[in-house]
């Protein structure tokens, strides 16, 4: 199907073995261990709040199964609503941790490298 396309010289890709690639440079790696830090982080506690709600539901079925209002029940409300905030919660703090990561790591980079300065010719 690319190759259909004529617009560029459409060039065959083949297949990498990851035993050729270049380790990662120290800041790179840094960086992608943060990053799946708080990503498991962020999950593991998202998935308890999951998997309390079935707990929730055995052990206190008469509290998580009344009805809170136009017949909505607690765990409907609890699998519904505060999840759905949970989610945009996690994806918030994951945005704002990398932000916060990439400045710090752009600083870090400015501090070290001296000013180019751009010629036009």
């Amino acid at each position: 199907m690319a190759a259909e396309y004529k617009e560029y010289e459409y060039v065959e890709s083949g297949t990498i073995d990851v035993r050729d690639l270049e380790p990662l440079d120290s800041e790179t790696s840094e960086i992608m261990k943060s990053e799946f830090s708080t990503g498991f982080k962020l999950t593991i506690f998202y998935y308890v709040f999951i998997l309390t709600i079935p707990i929730l539901n055995w052990f206190a079925s008469d509290f998580m199964f009344s009805d809170m209002w136009g017949g909505m029940t607690i765990t409907w409300f609890f699998t519904s609503i505060v999840a759905m905030a949970m989610a945009f919660i996690i994806a918030y703090i994951h945005t704002s941790l990398y932000e916060k990561r990439l400045k710090k790591y752009q600083s870090q980079t400015e501090l070290s490298s001296p000013p180019q300065e751009r010629s036009i010719n």
